[in-house]
């Protein structure tokens, strides 16, 4: 097997194709109210915050889909497990987000500190500037959300106790609304 250098590469390999930048005339933007309207046409329910950012809850777990970039060109689906860990578990939780993003193409997982707890994320980010159809749209939507899904069902698989204390609070909640 041959080392790979890029140093090698002429520098013209990487200089952007002679193509117009920005949506084609075929392809829409990608929007809020077109995200909006997949969610609706899937019969999901979702909220607004204050920023605009859309945003819901799938199995008690937090989903915003944001758009970002200077154009908003740019949609990353941005999920939280409900429930968190000891910081003692920190190097535990990495390990498993280690072999999660080792093995996978998506979402990207990561963790981080929030008060004195481990708090694990997902994201599915993608570069729309040519548009999307409608299609390729739910389809980053539906991925981006399953496959958080199933990296959170592995972590609730692993912490049993901490999806017992998230339920437990979430029942408190409701029963306090």
């Amino acid at each position: 097997m041959s080392n790979f250098d890029p140093a090698a590469l002429p520098a013209a390999a990487f200089e952007p194709l002679n193509e117009p930048a920005g949506p084609t005339a075929d392809l829409p933007q990608v929007s809020r109210e077109r995200i909006a309207a997949i969610l609706d046409a899937r019969g999901y329910k979702y909220g607004i915050d204050a920023d605009g950012d859309l945003g819901g809850r799938w199995d008690d777990h937090v989903f915003f889909f944001l758009l970002l970039g200077k154009d908003s060109e740019y949609l990353q689906v941005r999920g939280r497990w409900a429930r968190t860990v000891s910081t003692d578990e920190l190097g535990q939780v990495l390990v498993l987000v280690n072999e999660w993003n080792a093995d996978r193409i998506w979402p990207k997982v990561y963790a981080r500190l929030e008060n004195d707890a481990v708090a694990v994320y997902t994201e599915h980010s993608v570069d729309y500037e040519p548009g999307l159809t409608d299609r390729q749209l739910d389809q980053h939507l539906g991925c981006a959300i399953s496959t958080s899904l199933a990296f959170f069902g592995a972590l609730d698989e692993r912490y049993p106790e901490a999806v017992a204390e998230s339920k437990a609070e979430i029942a408190r909640m409701s029963a306090e609304q």
